[in-house]
């Protein structure tokens, strides 16, 4: 059936939940995963002006900071696969836009599929945010497997 799973992560909980059941559904249809970390370009952080972000931080420093997230939830990841025992690999790339990025990595990777996490938004506060998942599915020829995930609870 699917040999080779993508399962991009954001690092958040939400996302780690969404991995975690990615890992589940991959053991029991015999699949490797790919596990992706997206991240966008420093140029994309700017502002209007251009100048806003540039405040904070240099492209270096931005980009290590990036590789440094990438690396530590890419290996929760491949950790949590290893002890599924699920084949797994790791990669972090940059785009402009993530779900562009997903699509992508699906291409250059050689996955038949994508599992990714959804919050199940609607309405002004799917408008206001946006939806990664949503844009994959538009973008991708591959099947998707949308994940509900579950809020964490409020403290």
């Amino acid at each position: 059936m699917f040999k080779k799973i993508l399962i991009p992560t954001d690092g958040s909980a939400l996302s780690a939940q969404s991995a975690n059941a990615g890992i589940l559904f991959a053991r029991s249809t015999g699949a490797e995963i790919v596990a992706l970390y997206v991240t966008q370009p420093f140029a994309a952080t700017m502002g209007f002006d251009g100048m806003s972000a540039a405040y904070a931080f240099t492209d270096d420093d931005y980009d290590k900071a990036n590789a440094e997230q990438a690396q530590k939830h890419l290996k929760a990841i491949a950790d949590r696969a290893d002890t599924a025992g699920v084949k797994s690999s790791a990669h972090a790339v940059s785009n402009f836009n993530i779900a562009d990025g997903i699509v992508q990595a699906a291409i250059d990777y050689h996955c038949d599929m994508i599992f990714m996490g959804s919050h199940g938004r609607s309405g002004f506060s799917r408008l206001l945010l946006g939806s990664v998942t949503t844009k994959v599915l538009a973008l991708t020829h591959n099947p998707v497997l949308v994940y509900r995930v579950k809020d964490e609870p409020k403290k």
